[in-house]
C-alpha cells in the first residue's frame, strides 16, 4: 500500500522571471520532488499540504494557475522512486554539511563558534524536509557532535591530514 502524497501543479508567465524563481527557492527549501516540469509532491501531512496550499496561493497572486492534489502512487516503486530521488537530495546536502564541519575543526576557536552556529541552523533546515532520512544524515550529525565537543572545550584547531603522498 502506497502513502498519500499532497501535490502541486502549476504554470507562471515566463516574464517577469522573479516570481518563478522565488516560487522555485521556495519549493527547494520545502524539498518537494520533482515529478515534471510544473508537478512537485510531498509526503501528505497537515503541514506539507498547507505549505503547498500557500504557494498555490502565491502563483495564483502571481497572475499564474496552480491547483493542489492529494493522491497515491499507482505503485510501491513509483512511491519508492520519489522517495529516492527525495533523500539522494538531502544526502547530498549532508555530504556538504559533514565537510564543513569536519573543515572548521581546523580553524581557530571563535571561527568554530561561527560555523557551528551556522551549521546547527542549517541542520535543522535541512531535517524539516528530510522526509526520507538518508544514511549521510547520522554521519553530518555525528562530524556536528565532534565540533560541539571540540568548541565546547576551548580546544585549538585540529592540525590538518596531510594529502595522499604528504610529509607527515
Amino acid at each position: 500500500m502506497t502513502g498519500e502524497w499532497v501535490l502541486l501543479s502549476y504554470r507562471l508567465p515566463r516574464e517577469p522571471s522573479a516570481p518563478r524563481v522565488a516560487l522555485w527557492r521556495r519549493l527547494k527549501r520545502l524539498g518537494v520532488a520533482q515529478v515534471l516540469d510544473g508537478l512537485v509532491a510531498l509526503p501528505a501531512d497537515a503541514r506539507t499540504r498547507e505549505q503547498l496550499d500557500w504557494a498555490a496561493d502565491d502563483v495564483i497572486e502571481r497572475g499564474g494557475t496552480a491547483n493542489v492534489w492529494l493522491a497515491r502512487p499507482a505503485s510501491v516503486t513509483q512511491e519508492r522512486e520519489l522517495a529516492t530521488t527525495m533523500a539522494a537530495d538531502r544526502a547530498a546536502e549532508y555530504v556538504g554539511l559533514e565537510a564543513e564541519a569536519r573543515e572548521a575543526l581546523s580553524r581557530p576557536p571563535a571561527e568554530q563558534r561561527k560555523v557551528l552556529t551556522r551549521l546547527r541552523r542549517t541542520v535543522r533546515e535541512v531535517s524539516r524536509r528530510d522526509f526520507f532520512p538518508p544514511d549521510e544524515r547520522d554521519r553530518a550529525r555525528a562530524a556536528l557532535r565532534l565540533l560541539e565537543e571540540r568548541v565546547a572545550a576551548g580546544v585549538g584547531p585540529v592540525p590538518a591530514e596531510p594529502g595522499p603522498g604528504g610529509a607527515r
